[in-house]
């Protein structure tokens, strides 16, 4: 009589047991690092466009009129929706508002350097009205 070879059933459902942990672990942490991918996106260009205010200021003293505000470039990203606010001669604030995939996070910076990031409907993520969030655990 041939013996036969194959799994037994206790052996198939402790690999799919292992398979579920796993997922159940690595899925999470993938979302994350996907999540955290796309932050510098906006960070980035609110960072080139403060670059770009402050130019301005320092050539023609004043924040209003300044072209690089008045024409937000929002084709410059999937993920974000840019805008530029030069509210008087002094001031002015840049926002980045998630959009499809980073709906609910929301970046800004003014003319003091005063970085905010605000989190909304987003599990497990929180803002930071101090700083650009990188992170989940809120840290900057």
């Amino acid at each position: 009589m041939k013996s036969q070879r194959a799994f037994t059933l206790i052996e198939v459902m402790v690999v799919v047991a292992i398979i579920g942990i796993l997922s159940a672990i690595a899925i999470p942490m993938y979302t994350d690092y996907v999540i955290r991918a796309k932050i510098p996106d906006a960070t980035s260009y609110l960072a080139s466009q403060q670059v770009r205010m402050e130019q301005w200021f320092q050539d023609n003293k004043t924040y209003v009129g300044n072209p690089n505000c008045l024409a937000a470039d929002n084709s410059a990203s999937k993920y974000y929706t840019f805008s530029c606010n030069a509210t008087s001669a002094t001031t002015y604030t840049v926002t980045a508002t998630g959009k499809n995939s980073m709906n609910g996070f929301g970046y800004a910076v003014n003319e003091s350097n005063a970085k905010s990031s605000t989190v909304t409907g987003v599990s497990g993520w929180s803002g930071n009205t101090t700083c650009w969030i990188t992170n989940k655990a809120g840290v900057c």
